[in-house]
Order: structure tokens, then C-alpha cells, then sequence
């Protein structure tokens, strides 16, 4: 059975008016899965040795800090920090830590997280494009040096580059890291030429207004690395816009291209005895979310079975 990690704290994460990293995504989410034969588990907080894994003490301590009583602190122009925020991104990546444990400990073969803020934008010393913790590359490290794996993978399908995914993984030669990403587009990293400290990284940037067919060669390429990888898990950073109805973007994915690339993922961890753990990044048309993000847990519901 798929394992699905949530908690209310991704409720009280209030961005402001107009934002689209709003409250109601994770209700479009939670809506979509409504129903679906999933294990439902609360994720907790993340603890401050997986945190610190990720980030120094001294951005942590900022983001103490800065968090408001009241209103919102904007650590960037796009990352707002309101009342409640840390305590949801805490909750985010800890939900991405007790996915890892739970898969790891063989109680499911794969499970997602649904949770907000988002998670890949977050490098080691800034918050950026939404996102305040680096939630996947906190999960990762969690698998490498807690679970003492060897080999991760880590894949981000969101339309946007995961810079922050990436600038925590640089130098990490246990954990892969690829993407696929519309370029040019925010945050304007991602290029084919970054390929870690020790070459474990992939880009593949993907033309404005390319569709299925791109995305899908990209995908089957990115499967062949991994396989040869031979992770021992593989974490998703599963953004879902670069829907076409997307109105941060401009790539033409549809629901059958998220169930196709998830699927090649789950059948290239599974080739390699490896479980999957996804976290919602992206996704800003509500209803084009939740029908992704459902075509997307059903590949892993059934790959699960």
C-alpha cells in the first residue's frame, strides 16, 4: 500500500493575498486523494540533526528570528514568512524524513508526501521561490547518513529547476541528482554544463511550449542513468507545473505524461529493488494539480500493489 504523510500545519502556512503558493493547493491535493485506498500517516516535524544536514545553524536561527507574530516577513519577493510557516516546512521535511524511514523499514514499498510550503528552491543559506527548507535533500541526507544507504537518487520532474535540491547535493557523490526544467525560466539555473562535484548530477532543460514527447525522451534518458546508478532509494520532487494549464509556465504536459514518467520511475526503482518516496514541489492551477497529482499517486498506488 502507497503511504500518504500530511499534517494541518500546512494549513496555517498563509501566504498573502494573490500568491499562488496558497492554502488552497494542498486542499486541491487532499481533495484529489480523497477516497484512494492509501495509508494515511501525520507527518512530524523534522528534527534538528536532519535540518542541520541541509542547512547551518545559522540560517535555522535566522528563520527563527525572522518568523513574524503577526502579518509576513517576505524573505525574497516571491517567500513569505507568516506566523505559521516554519512549523509547516519543518512539518514538510519531516514528512519526507518518516516516508524514508517507513519505506526504508519495508512497511511500504513507496509513499507521498502532501505538504506545503514546497521544498527544491531552498538552498543551504537562502529561501527562495516559495520555499524555506530544503525537504528532499533533507530526506536524502537523512537515507545516507542515518540510514547509512550508499546510493540515492533524487529526481525533480517540477517545471522549475530544484537549484536548492541541487546546491545542497553538489557536493554529495552518494546521492544523483537529475531534473527535467523549462528553460529559460525561474530561477535561471540548471543548464546541462552543472554536473555536481563529482558528476553526479543531470539537467536537462526542456524547450518553452515542448510537450509529452520531449518530456518523455528526457524521462526514459534520465531512467537509464539512474538504473545504472543502482540506487538504493529514489526520492521524487514531484512539481506538477509544467501542466499546460500552468499559469507560472509554459511547457504542455498532461496527465498522461505525469502517469507515463512516474511509471518509468517506479518501474526503474523497482529494477533496482529501490522504494520511492514523492514530495509535492509545484502545481498552481488547482484543478490541473489535483488531477496530476491523483494520475500520479495512482501509478504509485499501483505499483505498490
Amino acid at each position: 500500500m502507497t503511504l500518504l504523510f500530511t499534517h494541518p500545519s500546512g494549513h496555517r502556512h498563509v501566504t498573502p493575498p494573490g500568491h499562488p503558493e496558497q492554502v488552497a493547493r494542498l486542499d486541491a491535493v487532499l481533495a484529489a486523494l480523497d477516497g484512494m485506498d492509501l495509508g494515511r500517516r501525520e507527518a512530524c516535524a523534522a528534527q534538528d540533526q536532519d535540518l542541520r544536514r541541509a542547512h547551518p545553524a545559522d540560517y535555522l536561527e535566522r528563520l527563527r528570528l525572522e518568523s513574524p507574530a503577526e502579518g509576513w516577513n517576505m524573505l525574497d519577493p516571491d517567500t513569505a514568512l507568516a506566523p505559521g510557516s516554519l512549523d509547516a516546512a519543518r512539518h514538510a521535511a519531516g514528512g519526507v524524513c518518516a516516508a524514508v524511514d517507513a519505506v526504508l523499514a519495508g512497511e511500504a514499498p513507496n509513499a507521498f508526501v502532501a505538504m506545503r510550503p514546497p521544498g527544491h528552491h531552498a538552498e543551504r543559506r537562502r529561501a527562495m521561490g516559495f520555499c524555506i527548507l530544503s525537504s528532499v535533500a533533507i530526506g536524502a541526507l537523512r537515507a545516507l547518513e542515518h540510514h547509512r544507504l550508499d546510493r540515492v537518487a533524487v529526481l525533480d520532474f517540477d517545471v522549475h529547476h530544484g537549484n536548492g535540491t541541487q546546491d545542497v547535493l553538489w557536493d554529495e557523490k552518494r546521492a544523483l541528482f537529475a531534473s527535467t526544467h523549462q528553460m529559460p525560466l525561474y530561477p535561471g539555473t540548471g543548464t546541462a554544463a552543472e554536473r555536481g562535484a563529482h558528476g553526479q548530477v543531470v539537467n536537462i532543460p526542456l524547450a518553452p511550449g515542448s510537450g509529452g514527447a520531449e518530456a518523455r525522451a528526457a524521462w526514459a534518458a534520465i531512467c537509464d542513468r539512474v538504473a545504472a546508478w543502482r540506487p538504493q532509494l529514489v526520492l521524487v520532487s514531484a512539481g506538477f507545473d509544467a501542466h499546460a494549464a500552468d499559469p507560472l509556465a509554459s511547457l504542455m504536459w498532461d496527465e498522461g505524461d505525469f502517469t507515463a514518467i512516474t511509471r518509468m520511475i517506479c518501474d526503474t526503482a523497482a529494477a533496482c529493488s529501490a522504494p520511492v518516496v514523492s514530495a509535492l514541489e509545484g502545481g498552481y492551477d488547482l484543478a490541473a494539480l489535483g488531477r496530476a497529482v491523483r494520475a500520479h499517486v495512482e501509478v504509485l498506488r499501483e505499483t505498490a500493489a
